[in-house]
């Protein structure tokens, strides 16, 4: 098996009928984004991206419903020809969730594109622009001993002009690239110490990069990383310049696009949340029930036992940033359970599993499980598993996991695993961080749910405190990923970029609600936000939506209430709110019919509209210790 990331080796290979099975989709067909979402799941060749490609296209023009995969309008804007890559960029943005409408005008027209208010690029008002232009548009294809600050000045300049361009004219969010630094250098190993080289410019730009999207938004792709992990010399490919003007080697196209559209999925929300681990040689060597603790292969001293530990390494630093992880093995518990407690060399511990599933019930009822314990969606899940059996039989009965395929030496499947794109990010924070303890936390809370009297007196005993206040640039990555990731409760479901929840924190029209709970079990970080849009005496909530891990204790009410005395303040009388279904929201439907509003009509497609009167709303005993609300 490959290991080179060119060719995405954790892809399976996809049936030889793959033109076929796409002639065969039609509008109106079920699940058809799944559908997609499965196909695209295969290592592509670059006529099979483009058949996929064109039926993705064919469908949105037709009006197909594509979810579960979430739209999103793509302008793609180089001074290279990027027709083919875009053939592989589709199908990678369905791969990671995303059904992308994308729009590529004409070569190396990114100036006159962004600066016209009405040139095709700003006419179809993408979500987001990808300006992958390389050292050569940016004017650093050659060394600047004299001057190099100017000439960097010149290149930032033209970029971030750009990409200001595009955020006002159309609205769209930019992704930037990281600049992928050209093989030869005048000056050898001395080359980054001299400031007007090539190499240098290029790092003085990057830097600059990371900061304009950290203060005026938008997203990076890092190019450079993309390049050293191929290799430079294998990325940057003369003759295709010189031919077509193709910006990297063509054997470059799926990488690349594998990366934007897991950052697109990540942008989206569609980044997965859980990472679910097989134990029998894939976190060690050797079956544990056969074998037992001491005969298991784990631990420092053997190539294959250093292997196991790696698997495990990148567990917990995953776990670090967030993410959950689970167990999903075909084992007595607590045989499966006596690693975690009894081998020396074990680094994972049963407190870092946040749902422990050992028994001989079958993989994909085993991953259902764990995704309803947690209350995520199936999709959120990516199970790690050294047995290709597993591996095909999950896929079949689960399109939805992530299953990336993995070589018969362990010592890959780390790499494998983190080269999938699974677990994207466009921010990382406290709150982030907080994740994967709070699931945990979750457990002992049902414990005291189990031996409490009642429900009054179980939220009463968690001892919670919401602290709620306005929308701001400390919270507006962690916003922006609450908005785009959560589904169950979210009465409108609508997503949005960054840039547009900035616009709408500096709205002086909207009142804004970020919420974090804490309890005596810990700090849960942010777990809700409202928008709502006030003009006079009405208002109406655009956005509300909570992450599931809080649902059942009183949350939703105490973030009404801090929403009420809000809009009291204002003036407001009445406010209005409607509820829009999908296939995962149905727990809310009744939501303000549980808040006391009255639903004024129910549309033929499900959605439901209420009103409230202020005046008369009448506003319950609260479980918790509310704070913050007269800052709103």
């Amino acid at each position: 098996m490959t290991h080179s990331i060119a060719d995405l080796p954790w892809l399976p290979e996809p049936r030889a009928d793959l033109s076929g099975q796409c002639r065969g989709l039609c509008t109106d067909a079920d699940n058809l984004g799944a559908e997609l979402q499965r196909l695209a799941t295969h290592r592509l060749s670059a006529a099979q991206a483009a058949v996929l490609r064109r039926t993705i296209a064919r469908l949105q023009r037709d009006g197909a419903n594509l979810a579960p995969l979430a739209p999103l309008k793509l302008a793609i804007l180089s001074n290279g020809t990027v027709d083919f890559l875009g053939d592989h960029v589709v199908p990678a943005a369905a791969r990671h969730g995303v059904a992308v409408e994308l729009f590529t005008p004409d070569f190396d027209q990114v100036m006159q594109e962004a600066l016209d208010p009405n040139s095709g690029t700003n006419a179809v008002r993408p979500d987001v622009v990808l300006l992958t232009v390389d050292h050569r548009w940016m004017g650093l294809d050659r060394p600047h001993l004299d001057g190099h600050d100017q000439a960097v000045e010149r290149a930032l300049g033209l970029l971030f002009q750009a990409a200001r361009a595009f955020r006002d004219r159309s609205g769209a969010a930019p992704i930037l690239p990281l600049l992928a630094t050209p093989p030869a250098s005048l000056f050898g190993s001395f080359d980054h110490r001299v400031a007007g080289s090539v190499s240098a410019m290029i790092g003085k730009v990057n830097e600059a990069i990371l900061d304009f999207v950290a203060n005026e938004g938008g997203y990076v792709i890092d190019v450079d990383a993309i390049a050293s992990r191929v290799g430079s010399d294998g990325w940057f490919d003369p003759v295709a310049w010189a031919a077509h003007k193709a910006p990297f080697a063509p054997a470059g196209n799926a990488i690349f696009a594998d990366r934007l559209g897991s950052l697109l999925g990540a942008i989206r929300g569609k980044a997965r949340k859980c990472l679910v681990l097989d134990l029998d040689n894939t976190c060690w060597g050797g079956a544990i029930g056969d074998e037992g603790v001491e005969g298991i292969v784990l631990g420092s001293g053997s190539a294959a036992g250093e292997a196991f530990l790696s698997v495990q390494k990148a567990a917990l630093e995953l776990k670090a940033r967030g993410i959950i992880l689970a167990v999903a093995s075909k084992n007595n518990d607590d045989v499966a359970r006596s690693a975690f407690r009894d081998h020396s060399e074990m680094l994972l511990r049963e407190e870092d599993i946040a749902v422990f599933q050992a028994n001989w019930t079958d993989k994909a009822a085993n991953l259902e499980a764990i995704a309803e314990s947690l209350s995520i969606g199936i999709d959120s899940l990516v199970l790690l598993d050294d047995n290709p059996a597993e591996r095909a039989f999950v896929r079949a009965a689960l399109p939805s996991v992530a299953v990336p395929e993995l070589p018969s030496d362990p010592a890959w499947f780390a790499w494998y695993l983190l080269s999938g794109g699974y677990f994207e990010a466009t921010s990382f924070s406290a709150d982030d961080s907080l994740r994967a303890a709070s699931y945990a936390q979750n457990a002992k809370r049902a414990e005291v749910m189990a031996k409490a009297r009642d429900t009054g007196d179980y939220l009463q005993s968690l001892a919670m405190e919401l602290a709620v206040k306005p929308f701001d640039a400390a919270g507006r990555a962690r916003i922006t990923q609450l908005i785009n990731k959560t589904n169950q409760f979210n009465l409108l479901t609508n997503r949005y970029t960054e840039q547009q929840v900035a616009e709408m924190e500096a709205d002086p029209s909207f009142v804004t609600i970020q919420a974090r709970l804490s309890d005596s079990f810990g700090d849960m970080g942010m777990i809700g936000v409202i928008a709502c849009r006030t003009g006079g005496a009405e208002a109406e909530v655009s956005d509300w939506l909570m992450s599931c891990r809080v649902l059942g204790r009183k949350v939703e009410e105490a973030m009404f209430t801090s929403l009420v005395a809000a809009l009291r303040r204002r003036g407001v009388e009445k406010v209005r709110a409607s509820y829009r279904p999908t296939k995962k929201n149905n727990m809310v439907r009744e939501h303000f019919d549980r808040l006391g509003w009255t639903l004024v009509r129910e549309d033929e497609d499900g959605s439901r509209h209420y009103e409230a009167d202020l005046a008369s709303m009448e506003l319950g005993e609260l479980p918790l210790t509310l704070s913050g609300s007269g800052e709103l």
